[in-house]
């Protein structure tokens, strides 16, 4: 299946070329489900009809799904308590009414990406289009798979569970509750579901198309969000530059914006692979306003960027690891080595990634930013490298 993951700046019109490329794509008989997870209806207004929080059928061909954040949080806090009933009572705590369950922060995208998830392992549909939250909150999204497993496994790594055996005996001799069964089990199943939905987004069908409308504000997001995708190792398949005006002012269109837009219009086009969307002249609504938006067609493209690691031992002796981060900026780079794992950091994006296998026996020799690629030096440790004769 294919997946087309959506976002931009808010107010960029995003969730409406959602709605036009999955009904575009539906028109020429693809099983297609477009997914939001706004609370608001945005997705219904575009597409001229309710969506709510069952898969709706809005045209042959096109489903619409908005996903019910709040009663997915109450079920899942139901089950929890249900299951962590002996601790609750042990630490005398009080059980949370369904009624009185409102969702914390991050219910929604956890919500959207459970949906995700199911979606995809249903195959039910041939393409899946997803409008994410605007650009900031969609590379946290982006990241949380990734994010959860880490800490799942830090706070309860699995080798653990080899000593269930000896849990009730430890607790006794300790005299407080040690991790009961079901808190690992809890946490496998977690896991489980996490990498289901990392294995969505890693798929090489799965591809991130970003909307903008040309102006500074959309520059400098546009910007920042191809280096945040490229940190997680992914580009933009398409630049939607959404609402352009005509070349020429006309048609009471004044000048100056048309201007500032070719400006930036032909900056774009030297990064990334551009396709405009002209301006109707009013908010698209329905599916006759959606068709007229021209939204550029599913394509074959990736969105996954390979971060090799290439061998020149026999010239320099070292490996050296290119990791392509467009956009970066020298002075903002910080990068840290933590045992296996090595930390890069630049303003307000940061991630952890595993080393490659053959690059936790060397250490760290240096490190360039070139052309917008990062190149990093390995020098292989002798007390860890195979010795050769």
């Amino acid at each position: 299946m294919r997946t087309i993951l959506i976002t931009g700046p808010g107010g960029s019109g995003r969730t409406t070329l959602a709605a036009a490329t999955a009904l575009a794509a539906a028109r020429e008989g693809t099983r297609t489900l477009v997914l939001s997870a706004d609370r608001t209806d945005i997705l219904g207004a575009a597409l001229g009809a309710a969506t709510g929080s069952t898969p709706t059928r809005i045209a042959p061909h096109l489903t619409a799904w908005r996903p019910d954040a709040a009663a997915g949080f109450r079920d899942d806090l139901s089950a929890f308590q249900e299951r962590a009933a002996n601790v609750l009572d042990l630490l005398g705590a009080s059980r949370l009414d369904a009624e009185e369950v409102t969702p914390l922060p991050g219910a929604e995208e956890l919500t959207l990406l459970r949906a995700l998830r199911d979606a995809a392992l249903a195959e039910a549909h041939d393409l899946l289009v997803v409008d994410l939250p605007p650009a900031p909150q969609a590379l946290a999204l982006l990241a949380l798979p990734e994010e959860l497993r880490r800490y799942l496994r830090r706070l309860l790594p699995p080798e653990r569970q080899a000593a269930r055996a000896l849990r009730p005996i430890l607790g006794r001799l300790a005299g407080v509750p040690m991790p009961s069964e079901w808190l690992y089990e809890t946490a496998a199943r977690w896991d489980m579901e996490l990498a289901a939905v990392e294995a969505v987004l890693a798929d090489r069908g799965t591809v991130v198309r970003l909307v903008a409308e040309p102006g500074p504000a959309g520059a400098d997001t546009v910007r920042d969000v191809t280096f945040g995708l490229a940190l997680r190792g992914l580009r933009p398949d398409v630049l939607i530059a959404n609402r352009v005006l005509p070349e020429r002012a006309a048609d009471g269109w004044p000048a100056g914006p048309v201007a500032q837009q070719r400006k930036v219009l032909d900056a774009w086009q030297e990064a990334y692979d551009v396709r405009t969307v002209a301006h109707l002249g009013h908010d698209p609504r329905g599916t006759d306003d959606l068709a007229a938006l021209h939204v550029p067609a599913v394509n074959d493209t990736t969105s996954t960027v390979e971060w090799p690691v290439v061998d020149r031992l026999a010239d320099d002796g070292v490996l050296v690891w290119r990791l392509p981060l467009p956009g970066a900026i020298r002075e903002d780079l910080d990068l840290i080595r933590r045992g296996d794992e090595l930390v890069v950091a630049a303003g307000q994006f940061r991630r952890i990634l595993p080393l490659p296998s053959v690059l936790r026996r060397c250490t760290v020799d240096g490190a360039a930013l070139r052309e917008g690629e990062l190149r990093i030096r390995f020098a292989p440790d002798p007390q860890l490298w195979p010795q050769t004769r």
